[in-house]
């Protein structure tokens, strides 16, 4: 029997058809292995960058101060005469609130006073010299005129010397005329720095009445009658005598943190809270100080409220809301999706291809749950969210949008 014939003839068509049939077994095998893998282990959450209204509000303390507080100082150094209110009274613009002694300033008015006197009377002296003067000029003129039209009418009646006497005496009047109209306006000035010096003393002993500068209450009382009190303009320094606050008006003023600072502008509202007297209302933000407070690093921002009936006090607390402006279109995305390594903040972003590709992004706005891009991506882009250490750059993924992930609340 021809063997070789037989393994041709029907041994290794059935050997080729059975290794067949595994490979092709295994191959599906595999293929199923991979389907399933590709389904299950790259499956990644994901938002989309979106364009949505965002605003930010800022809960923190705040505190009322006066609207307007002054100590009071002594301009002349005196002794109090009479103190007129205490700590607790209220007091109205142009209220005199304490007199001083200053027996020294009394005595520098009176001497002012008639120094004007004195220089009154001079002037008045210097005016009747003016009209003696002018009055012996007139005659001495006269007279001159009239030896001239007679030595014309009759030559060599009148001695050349005589013509020369009389008209030596005109000119010798006119100039006493001439002092004396200066002596007048010497005098003249020199009532000028007597008024000066009267003015002087006098606006010194209006000093000597301490008054309100404005309606408010007094908050503080520094001095007892007979206490010696020095001017406010003493290098030495000195005590004040009261001091006066306005409080039908009050500021409260908020530190918002240098982070939250280049949002707040004037005119955002504020809601606000006292604890103390249980009080709600609601104000607006009217001025900041425009820069921070190297100290604290914070933008120190004020809101007025009125206060008529005097039932918030100066010193309370308030919790204030302030509803810091935002944008009404801004690109944004869920906290969850921004990674904030040392070299900054970046995101995951998945391409049309699956793919994963890191791109650096710059921060704006941030809530509690949505933080503003202001670039690195676009809008209608994914970017993953959420486990951003588990995925590389170039890694393929199958992204599932997630509701609460698109809505910027987290998983």
């Amino acid at each position: 029997m021809d063997w070789s014939w037989w393994t041709r003839r029907y041994v290794l068509p059935c050997l080729y058809a059975a290794c067949l049939a595994g490979a092709v077994s295994g191959c599906k095998k595999e293929e199923g292995r991979s389907e399933v893998a590709a389904a299950t282990a790259s499956r990644v959450a994901v938002a989309m960058v979106r364009r949505a209204p965002l605003a930010k509000d800022l809960t923190v303390a705040g505190e009322f101060i006066p609207y307007q507080e002054v100590e009071l100082h002594a301009k002349v150094a005196g002794y109090i005469r009479r103190i007129n209110v205490d700590i607790g009274d209220k007091v109205h613009t142009g209220q005199v609130l304490a007199s001083l002694e200053i027996p020294e300033l009394t005595a520098q008015v009176t001497g002012a006073e008639a120094g004007v006197r004195h220089s009154q009377e001079e002037i008045a002296l210097a005016k009747s010299q003016v009209l003696r003067a002018e009055a012996d000029h007139n005659s001495l003129h006269m007279a001159a005129e009239r030896l001239k039209q007679a030595a014309a009418a009759r030559p060599g009646m009148i001695a050349q010397q005589e013509l020369d006497d009389a008209e030596a005496k005109d000119a010798s009047s006119e100039a006493q005329v001439a002092v004396a109209k200066t002596t007048v306006s010497a005098q003249q000035q020199q009532m000028d720095i007597a008024r000066a010096e009267r003015l002087h003393y006098s606006s010194l002993a209006s000093y000597s009445q301490i008054t309100a500068p404005f309606n408010g209450i007094v908050t503080w009382r520094y001095a007892d009658t007979g206490a010696l009190i020095q001017a406010g303009t003493s290098n030495s320094g000195s005590m004040p005598v009261v001091k006066v606050a306005q409080v039908d008006k009050l500021r409260l003023r908020i530190p918002v943190p240098e982070s939250l600072a280049g949002y707040v502008r004037e005119g955002d509202t504020a809601d606000v809270h006292v604890q103390a007297t249980g009080d709600h209302f609601t104000g607006k933000v009217v001025r900041t100080t425009g820069a921070l407070d190297r100290t604290t690093r914070s933008l120190q921002v004020e809101v007025d409220v009125p206060n008529p009936k005097s039932k918030l006090t100066p010193g309370m607390y308030a919790d204030v809301t302030l509803q810091i402006a935002g944008s009404p279109n801004a690109l944004s995305v869920p906290v969850q999706a921004v990674d904030r390594g040392t070299d900054g903040a970046s995101v995951l972003v998945v391409g049309p291809d699956k793919k994963v590709e890191r791109r650096s992004v710059r921060l704006g706005l941030e809530t509690p749950y949505v933080v503003q891009i202001l670039d690195g991506v676009h809008e209608g882009e994914m970017v993953i969210v959420g486990n951003l250490a588990g995925f590389e750059p170039g890694q393929k993924v199958n992204p599932r949008l997630s509701a609460m992930a698109a809505s910027g609340k987290g998983e």
